[in-house]
């Protein structure tokens, strides 16, 4: 899928960051928080903003798993499989999602919707199993509570999308 990235919009990101590591990795959040991805075309203009290789951009975001190359759904779903969370039944966690979706992890819906997909760790053991909704943790997740916090996600997406549109004149 190609996208549109205006260049000017990656300059000023760069220019507002230091070219140290830490600046890349804030750079490539930024242009996360536009595209709700890092497109292609958005890393190379960052690398020629840089002077950074292709390469290298493409380290950082395959390295940090908060980053994605590819379009996420709406509503971003992550179950944790580390091992507190997996010997509290965990993958019975996935598979009932992955039910509910008609996906697998790693996948997003054809709606784009939802994106599903599971990480090694999110640092909160005690609590397990965790899944994480667009950044709401829920603890201690069974398959039961799996499908009422996926219920409650799609009530709030059926919502957005019946509230009409508002015209705002006099800006």
């Amino acid at each position: 899928m190609d996208v549109y990235v205006d260049e000017q919009e990656m300059l000023a990101i760069v220019a507002r960051h230091d070219l140290d590591c830490g600046g890349v990795i804030a750079m490539l959040e930024e242009v996360q928080a536009i595209y709700g991805y890092l497109p292609e075309a958005a890393l190379r203009a960052v690398a020629g903003a840089t002077g950074r290789s292709l390469v290298d951009l493409y380290g950082v975001a395959t390295f940090y798993r908060s980053f994605s190359l590819q379009p996420r759904g709406r509503h971003h779903l992550c179950v944790c499989l580390g091992t507190a969370c997996h010997v509290r039944s965990a993958p019975m966690v996935v598979e009932e999602l992955e039910r509910q979706l008609s996906i697998r992890a790693g996948e997003t819906t054809p709606d784009g919707e939802f994106t599903l997909e599971t990480v090694s760790c999110v640092g909160a053991c005690a609590l397990g199993p965790i899944v994480v909704t667009d950044g709401t943790y829920h603890s201690k997740v069974d398959a039961a509570k799996a499908k009422k916090i996926l219920a409650g996600l799609r009530t709030e997406s059926e919502q957005l999308d019946s509230e009409p549109m508002v015209a705002v004149s006099g800006l």
